[in-house]
């Protein structure tokens, strides 16, 4: 088979894969062991991080901003910037899509992988990062993206469907969890750079709305995975 043939039959739908049993104990004891461990969540982070990153880039190309560069840091904070009109409905939906972005992105693995659709999702996940590594503009940036990459790649050639379902789920529920940790670190703190900071500068609408909405966004995307894997059991 070649190349293109078989990256065509990888991203075929396989139909609904049921994680119960001892499938669905791994997936959680991954996931749980993820969050729970201090060194190894403070490495998971960075990608949580970075999905917020790609989160405010991919928007903001969306509604016709230019995307230069971003960067991951060592304390796990980031930086994307979009180039375009400084204030506007397109500057303020790109600055409010990061802190939602991991938990949308965490409830879609979870339900494309428990519905058959793991092998297409992981072929997107590797374009947009190979995209993405073009805007890299620092080290660390370019070796936690040329990892994800190298190691979605792997699972996507790789791994079977079970396999794929699985680490999906496990990402996924990592991805949602992040996003509420990330939102509770950034309401305790009254930084006027943060994301929600920046709105109520741009729009005049008080930050604990914008606080809320991304409250709102983790809320429904906790219910889907939710639902998405009591219905694969």
């Amino acid at each position: 088979m070649d190349v293109v043939g078989g990256v065509w039959a990888r991203v075929q739908p396989v139909g609904d894969i049921a994680l119960a049993g001892p499938a669905l104990l791994v997936v959680l004891a991954a996931a749980l062991v993820a969050v729970a461990v201090p060194t190894l969540w403070g490495v998971l982070r960075l990608g949580v991080t970075l999905v917020h990153e790609l989160g405010h880039a991919g928007v903001g190309m969306a509604v016709g901003r230019r995307f230069t560069g971003f960067v991951l840091r060592g304390d796990m904070s980031g930086h994307a910037v979009t180039v375009g009109p400084p204030r506007g409905a397109g500057r303020v939906v790109t600055t409010w899509a990061g802190y939602p972005a991991p938990a949308v992105v965490g409830a879609l693995a979870v339900r494309l992988g428990t519905h058959g659709w793991s092998g297409a999702l992981l072929a997107a996940v590797v374009v947009v990062l190979l995209v993405a590594l073009l805007r890299v503009r620092s080290a660390l940036t370019a070796v936690v993206v040329l990892a994800v990459t190298a190691l979605t790649g792997w699972l996507f050639w790789s791994g079977t469907a079970l396999a794929q379902a699985q680490v999906l789920v496990a990402a996924g529920l990592v991805l949602v969890v992040g996003a509420w940790r990330h939102l509770g670190a950034v309401a305790g703190t009254r930084d006027a750079t943060s994301d929600a900071g920046v709105l109520a500068r741009l729009t005049g609408v008080p930050r604990f709305v914008w606080l809320a909405s991304f409250g709102l966004v983790c809320a429904g995307a906790t219910w889907v995975v939710g639902a998405t894997v009591l219905s694969a059991l």
